[in-house]
């Protein structure tokens, strides 16, 4: 998968705009107002088993990979906890149907909903849309105190999506 730009004018330092997002553990998360790094992995949607996926999802470059990159993540989050790294997923997903996926795929964070999609406009993440519906394109982003620290798009290996940051944040090679 190419960098076609889309998330080229997410700048260093460039403050989060402050919206409460509803989260899986039931809180109000305004990454804005957050103290300390935290990791936004933003992804386009997940399936459920036996759910069909959305219309031509099979030939969108990069739609696939959702389950096996927040499961990357799960794997590996006391790592980064140990970073002092707080970790929230990201989607336009209800907050009911991600409760699922939590709990189905055992994850030891929360995801957030935006489903209306003010806070990915706001800072106008990259999107694509399939069957009259929008999904937001796979990019992580580093925030440290509401500020974006850095962005990793595009992820090309969701899978190895997790273990690659912990690389990049630790300096291992």
């Amino acid at each position: 998968m190419s960098n076609d730009g889309g998330a080229d004018h997410l700048q260093s330092a460039t403050k989060l705009p402050p919206f409460a997002l509803p989260a899986t553990d039931g809180r109000q998360v305004d990454l804005a107002a957050l103290a300390g790094k935290t990791l936004l992995i933003v992804y386009p949607w997940t399936g459920r088993p036996s759910h069909p996926n959305p219309p031509d999802w099979d030939a969108i470059p990069g739609a696939h990979g959702s389950t096996t990159e927040l499961e990357g993540f799960r794997d590996r989050a006391a790592e980064f906890a140990e970073l002092g790294v707080a970790l929230f997923g990201l989607s336009r997903q209800t907050t009911d149907y991600q409760r699922e996926l939590v709990a189905r795929l055992g994850l030891l964070f929360p995801i957030l909903g935006d489903v209306d999609g003010r806070f990915a406009a706001a800072l106008r993440l990259p999107s694509f849309t399939t069957g009259g519906e929008t999904y937001l394109k796979r990019l992580t982003l580093l925030i440290d105190d509401g500020r974006i620290d850095r962005v990793f798009y595009p992820v090309r290996d969701p899978a190895g999506h997790a273990a690659e940051l912990l690389r990049e944040l630790t300096g291992a090679t």
